[in-house]
């Protein structure tokens, strides 16, 4: 057992003066939980403003881990001790090995029983936290509930977000007991003092016993002997807030919280989905991603010239090889949004430093967000990149996609020349192409790219799997085109273009493949911009392998239901903010659509 050096301060915890030293209780033993509780503690790290001291019951390997990280982040104002998993749950210690536990954490799961003995006796109190929680505000404020416990009052807890314990999930389902819908044991604030005073050991070995009589198991560990003891004794709960411990999982009613609070403080890991769970998921993704990003390396703010332009995209691991390539052709400004693990965002480091062109650029911010969940946040990360980009105006591309080598240049010209800053709000069209080729000669000009298109080196983009996409471009029209021109809006339209930084931003309810831009630029048309289509400018599309997010949609039925809820969603949020001017949109969609690309 690791030593405690935080018991002067809790002497003084019902002082008020700051900063107050925070004790957090974490089992991470088993099941490569280590993983787990560093996408816990960075979430924790980024909201918080007090000191921590993190105790954490711990096997041999996640120690290991965890010691190895905390010692190279070197994190201040953060106080770490060890305790040992193995020796609680077998050693001199009161054991938790005698009961039998169907939960998939073993006997891990029970470890949260034995905290006030184990824990140093001088600490009086301790927020205890699973694994699979994110952090979603100040974890001061979650420490500031013990202010509202009464005399009597140990434990706080959130009410359970499903009906488990009311036993009606299926036929002859007997859960443990509990008041009313029972207390989820994820996220808990304990009085140790209190429970040690009030014989905590002999009080949850006597409830264990007596309903192992005549129960054959726990099936969700701790939680059930933490309720079977509230049931008995229920002056001991505070309820806290639902915002406290959001409930993810399957047959949980979490939306509940959602309708009666916005502000959402932390939230558990997703468990398995079912269908209906699943399609909650897709739609509720941004706020389950974990939201804690980073600008990496530092980078040289761009001189503000009235007329200037960053680059916005997004991307993930597997499309890092067309950064050199990009930074050749967009000698500006870039703000670029990576979703990346932990050991992707050293490989990335690593790939930075090393390569010539990359290194040598001062201009190009990269923000990385860690990745969590099953699908690919497209929306949440431009809205990352945007957020961060310097410049007055932004163009809005994808990381595949190679700008003309002018491009730069001409778009600030364009802007100067339309008076966009002053006379008209405008969307400038930047027309697509695609190339099949792997290898083919960049055109440095439109004639040359013309030729290329006759040729059947190049196509429109998406020209043979969605032309809707693309289509009131008017590419006839922009071969021959000498000035800018003006185009309606049409169902399904999604340019790439560019906008004053402060215009809309994507709607993150739409994750993975579907409907992304196309929500932008409906966004964009609902606050009367123009599309303008510049005559001179293009980017080319390059190949690449189909994304996870692709196969998917084309795969899953329940994807695609998923998406058109969505839809069904974003117009109707559409009609409540303009009002009848928004039913073109709602026409649109209800047409009879050819299936493909959206």
């Amino acid at each position: 057992m690791g030593p405690y050096r935080g018991g002067e301060e809790e002497a003084a915890a019902d002082l008020v003066s700051p900063p107050q030293l925070l004790q957090v209780a974490i089992v991470c033993a088993g099941h490569n939980s280590s993983r787990d509780v560093i996408t816990l503690v960075k979430s924790m790290l980024f909201y918080r403003k007090n000191p921590l001291h993190l105790h954490l019951v711990t096997d041999a390997v996640a120690r290991n881990v965890l010691e190895t990280l905390f010692h190279t982040w070197m994190v201040p104002a953060v106080r770490i001790s060890f305790y040992n998993a193995d020796e609680l749950k077998a050693g001199a210690l009161p054991q938790v090995s005698w009961i039998p536990n169907k939960h998939y954490s073993g006997l891990y799961g029970l470890m949260k029983l034995v905290l006030p003995s184990a824990l140093p006796p001088d600490l009086a109190r301790v927020i205890v936290l699973d694994t699979d929680v994110t952090f979603a505000s100040n974890i001061a404020e979650l420490w500031a509930l013990f202010a509202h416990f009464s005399d009597k009052q140990v434990i706080g807890v959130v009410e359970n977000q499903s009906d488990w314990y009311l036993g009606n999930l299926w036929r002859n389902h007997r859960p443990w007991p509990a008041l009313g819908r029972g207390f989820n044991t994820g996220v808990i604030l304990l009085r140790l003092d209190r429970l040690r005073q009030a014989g905590w050991e002999q009080m949850w070995r006597l409830t264990a016993t007596r309903e192992l009589l005549t129960l054959p198991a726990t099936s969700l560990a701790d939680q059930d002997i933490f309720n079977a003891i509230i049931k008995e004794h229920p002056w001991l709960v505070q309820p806290l807030p639902c915002v406290w411990n959001v409930q993810l999982s399957d047959h949980t009613l979490a939306e509940r919280c959602y309708s009666e609070a916005s502000d959402l403080k932390l939230q558990r890991a997703l468990a398995q989905l079912d269908e209906e769970d699943a399609c909650f998921e897709f739609q509720r993704q941004q706020l389950t991603m974990h939201r804690v990003h980073i600008t990496f390396l530092p980078h040289k703010p761009p001189p503000r010239q009235p007329h200037d332009v960053t680059l916005v995209a997004q991307l993930s691991m597997d499309r890092i090889q067309m950064l050199e390539a990009l930074c050749r052709h967009w000698p500006g400004p870039m703000s670029l949004a990576l979703y990346l693990t932990d050991a992707e965002a050293q490989q990335f480091l690593r790939f930075v430093e090393t390569s010539v062109v990359l290194s040598a650029r001062q201009d190009v911010a990269y923000h990385v967000v860690y990745r969590e969940g099953p699908l690919y946040p497209i929306n949440q990360l431009r809205n990352v990149a945007l957020a961060h980009a310097l410049t007055p105006y932004v163009f809005l591309s994808d990381i595949d996609f190679l700008p003309a080598y002018s491009l730069y240049d001409y778009l600030r010209a364009s802007i100067q020349q339309l008076e966009l800053g002053s006379r008209r709000k405008a969307a400038l069209v930047v027309p697509a192409f695609e190339t099949l080729h792997y290898r083919f000669s960049f055109p440095g000009s439109k004639a040359e790219l013309l030729a290329l298109l006759d040729a059947g080196s190049l196509h429109t983009f998406r020209y043979h799997e969605w032309p809707r996409g693309h289509a009131p471009t008017d590419y006839a029209r922009w071969r021959e085109a000498q000035a800018p021109y003006q185009v309606q809006w049409a169902a399904d339209y999604e340019p790439y273009v560019v906008v004053p930084r402060d215009c809309p931003r994507y709607d993150p309810r739409f994750a993975g493949f579907g409907w992304n831009k196309v929500a932008h630029v409906v966004e964009l048309d609902a606050q009367e911009y123009e599309l303008l289509v510049l005559p001179e400018a293009f980017v080319i599309h390059l190949p690449h392998a189909p994304s996870l997010d692709i196969s998917r949609f084309r795969s899953s039925p329940t994807y695609r239901d998923c998406l058109q809820a969505l839809k069904d969603e974003f117009h109707q949020d559409l009609s409540r903010r303009y009002g009848a001017a928004a039913l073109k949109y709602l026409t649109a969609l209800q047409q009879p659509q050819p299936r493909g690309p959206t």
